[in-house]
C-alpha cells in the first residue's frame, strides 16, 4: 500500500464518450489502447478476468465501484460504494478482483450499509456481469484485498475485536482467521505475505489455503527498534524478494523521529536480503521492488542526495550529491528510462543530471515526468473524513522550459507498471487509460 508524502490531485468527472482506437497515446505507437473519460477513477484500478475494477467519485461527491472490459475499456456495470474506518492517509480504496476460473472473476467492494446496525455491506459481484453473488455486513475496514485466489479483508478494524479474514470468492465462505490487522503485501496461488498492523509489525507468511504461519520477519529486525507505521509505508516484489519501505515518523508528544527506510526480503523464507536504514523514498518514482530512488538523511534531519538503488542488491545504481540539489522551488521530474534525475522549475529553466555518473547535462531537450498537479485539493466526499486525496496522475514536461508537452503520451512503465503486457493508469481528470504494449510484468508507483 503506497502512503504518499505528497498528496495526490483531485479530478473532475468527464463527460466524453469512451473511445478506443487502433494506435497508442503516443503518436509513434500502434499498440492497441483506449481511454473511458466517462469515469472519475480515484483509486487505485484491479485488474483480473479480463475486466478492470477502480472505485470512481460521482459529481455529487458519492463514491461508486465501476467495472470496464480490459480489452476495450467500456463500462461493463457500476453500483455505489462507501468507505467505513478507512483511514484518509491510505487514499480512497479499490475494489478487489479474484479471477475464478479462464476469462471469469469476481469482484469484491464495499457497499453502502443494508442494516442500520452495521457500517457498509462487502459485496461480491460477478466481474462481467454485476450479478450479485454474497454480501457481508462490515463494522469498519480498511477494504478487500486479493490474496492469491481468495479474498481477504481486515474487519472491526475500529473495535478491539479486529481481525482478518480470509473468504473464498464465489461464496462468501470463512477459510481462516487472524487477530489483528492485516494487510496484503504479495500473494500467489500458493502463498500469501501480510503486513501485521501491530506495535510490533511483522512480515509474515501463510499458506494461503489453510492458514497456517510459514515465517514471520519482524520490520524492526532490518530497520531497528522504534518503527512507527504512522509515516506510512509501501511494498513491492519482483523475482523472488519483496522489498518494502517504511516513512519515518516524528512522534507529536516526544518529537522522536522513527526508524525508516528500506529494506528486502525473501519470498520464500523471511531472510533479510539488505537494508537501507535511513532513507526516503521520492516521489514520483518507482516501486520499492522495481526501481527505488531515496534521499539519505542524516541524525539531524538534514536531506542528502539522490540515489537510485537496484531493487535486488539495495546497492547505489547512481547518485547525485548533495551539492548538485537545487536550491528550492523544484519539482522531480525523471525520464522513461529513469536514467536522468531532472529537477523541474514551471514555465522555466530547470536543470537535469545522468543518474549513473551524476554529471550534468545540457537541459535542452530533456524531458522528465512530474506530477500534474503541485498543490492538490482533497476530494469533496460526501459522508467521509476529509483528507482523502485520489491517486496522482504524471505529465509529461520540457525541462528547458518547465513546461507541459503538448502531445499526451502514456506514462512510463516505472510509473503504471505493467500486468500481462497491459499498462493502465488515470489522467488528471480522472479518465482510465490503457495500452497493450506488452511491456513486462512489473508492479507501478502504486503498487
Amino acid at each position: 500500500m503506497l502512503r504518499p508524502l505528497w498528496k495526490p490531485s483531485i479530478a473532475l468527472a468527464g463527460t466524453l464518450a469512451v473511445t478506443a482506437c487502433s494506435g497508442s497515446d503516443a503518436a509513434t505507437s500502434t499498440f492497441p489502447t483506449w481511454h473511458n473519460s466517462q469515469v472519475n477513477a480515484v483509486s487505485r484500478m484491479a485488474v483480473a478476468g479480463g475486466v478492470v475494477a477502480a472505485t470512481s467519485m460521482k459529481p455529487d461527491g458519492t463514491l461508486e465501484t465501476v467495472a470496464v472490459g480490459l480489452r476495450d475499456g467500456r463500462r461493463l456495470w457500476a453500483y455505489p460504494a462507501t468507505m467505513a474506518g478507512r483511514l484518509p492517509g491510505m487514499g480512497v480504496s479499490a475494489p478487489a478482483i479474484v479471477e475464478t476460473s479462464p476469462g471469469q472473476g469476481m469482484i469484491v467492494a464495499l457497499d453502502p450499509a443494508r442494516k442500520d446496525r452495521w457500517n457498509a455491506t462487502l459485496v461480491a459481484r460477478d466481474a462481467r456481469s454485476g450479478v450479485q453473488k454474497w454480501a457481508r455486513p462490515m463494522h469498519s475496514t480498511f477494504g478487500p484485498q486479493r490474496c492469491g485466489p481468495y479474498v481477504c479483508v481486515s474487519e472491526h478494524t475500529a473495535l478491539s475485536k479486529a481481525r482478518t479474514v480470509v473468504l473464498e470468492p464465489a461464496t462468501g465462505k470463512l477459510l481462516w482467521k487472524l487477530p489483528g490487522i492485516s494487510e496484503v503485501e504479495w500473494s500467489d496461488q500458493d502463498r500469501v505475505l501480510l503486513l501485521r498492523l501491530a506495535a510490533n509489525p511483522m512480515i509474515e507468511s501463510y499458506e494461503v489455503k489453510t492458514g497456517k504461519l510459514q515465517w514471520q520477519q519482524p520490520i524492526e529486525q532490518a530497520l531497528g527498534p522504534g518503527l512507527d507505521l504512522s509515516g506510512g509505508w509501501a511494498f513491492g516484489a519482483t523475482g523472488d524478494d519483496l522489498v518494502g519501505y517504511v516513512a519515518p515518523y516524528t512522534n507529536p508528544r516526544t518529537k522522536k523521529v522513527s526508524s525508516f527506510g528500506l529494506f528486502s526480503i525473501k519470498i520464500g523464507n523471511g531472510t533479510v536480503n539488505w537494508m537501507r536504514p535511513s532513507v526516503v523514498r521520492v516521489y514520483p518514482s518507482g516501486n520499492p521492488g522495481y526501481a527505488p530512488v531515496v534521499r539519505p538523511v542524516d541524525r539531524q534531519g538534514a536531506y542528502g542526495g539522490f540515489a537510485r538503488l537496484d531493487s535486488a542488491t539495495g546497492r547505489v545504481v547512481g547518485q547525485i550529491t548533495a551539492a548538485n540539489v537545487p536550491g528550492s522551488g523544484w519539482w522531480l521530474a525523471l525520464p522513461d528510462r529513469m536514467d536522468k534525475l531532472g529537477f523541474l522549475q514551471h514555465n522555466t529553466k530547470g536543470t537535469a543530471f545522468d543518474i549513473v555518473s551524476g554529471k550534468s547535462v545540457p537541459v535542452e531537450e530533456q524531458r522528465g515526468w512530474s506530477f500534474c498537479v503541485t498543490d492538490p485539493k482533497p476530494l469533496p466526499l460526501r459522508g467521509q473524513a476529509p483528507g482523502f486525496y485520489s491517486t496522482a496522475a504524471l505529465c509529461e514536461y520540457d525541462l528547458g522550459t518547465g513546461k507541459r508537452v503538448s502531445a499526451d503520451p502514456a506514462p512510463p512503465p516505472w510509473f503504471t507498471g505493467s500486468q500481462d503486457g497491459w499498462r493502465l493508469w488515470r489522467d488528471e481528470k480522472g479518465g482510465m487509460h490503457a495500452v497493450n504494449d506488452h511491456t513486462a510484468t512489473a508492479p507501478g508507483m502504486y503498487g
